[in-house]
């Protein structure tokens, strides 16, 4: 098993209506590659994943938004789901950490509808992202330039369309964590 990210942490920020394989897959391949994620959530207990309409799995929340600060992790991941994303877009919390991430120079990715939390968290601006294809208004709209393309990396921005993407968004994301690790260590 490659432990490339032994030792990183990274905040994965979520509340209740994320897409299920957009926060379980790149969970898993994270921890897989050795890192320590930490569920943060503005919601306590657990928060309830979908299938695209249907209900899917619980997940537990680790730490409250309220309770962390972007200096104790490596790296954010932002999954989608239409309801998760427009919730934590309006979070003052979850941005500010966002915000705090991207001006730290830490690598972000966003897959699926997560990207409107860096639009509203004003982090997006002037890259290129993509993103599920009905936000490519509000990511042009933003002051970026929106690609179809199943992953986009731009800077210490990691961005994807959907849940068959996650393959190659995993692999970028643990790639740019693992540059971004090694630079720091230099």
């Amino acid at each position: 098993m490659n432990k490339q990210l032994e030792n990183l942490k990274i905040a994965l920020l979520v509340t209740d209506g994320f897409e299920q394989a957009e926060l379980l897959e790149p969970k898993k391949a994270l921890e897989a590659a050795g890192a320590k994620v930490d569920v943060i959530s503005d919601k306590q207990g657990s928060v309830q994943g979908f299938k695209h309409t249907d209900k899917g799995e619980t997940v537990k929340v680790d730490k409250s938004i309220d309770a962390v600060r972007q200096d104790d992790y490596d790296g954010v991941l932002l999954p989608g789901g239409v309801i998760n994303g427009d919730a934590m877009r309006v979070v003052p919390k979850a941005r500010e950490f966002v915000k705090a991430a991207n001006e730290a120079g830490k690598p972000i990715a966003a897959i699926c509808h997560g990207g409107w939390l860096l639009i509203s968290a004003g982090v997006a601006e002037g890259r290129t992202v993509t993103s599920w294809p009905t936000l490519q208004d509000d990511f042009r709209n933003a002051g970026n330039t929106w690609v179809d393309r199943e992953m986009v990396r731009d800077g210490n921005l990691v961005t994807s369309r959907k849940p068959d993407d996650i393959p190659a968004f995993n692999q970028a994301f643990i790639a740019l964590l693992d540059e971004h690790h090694h630079a720091a260590a230099h």
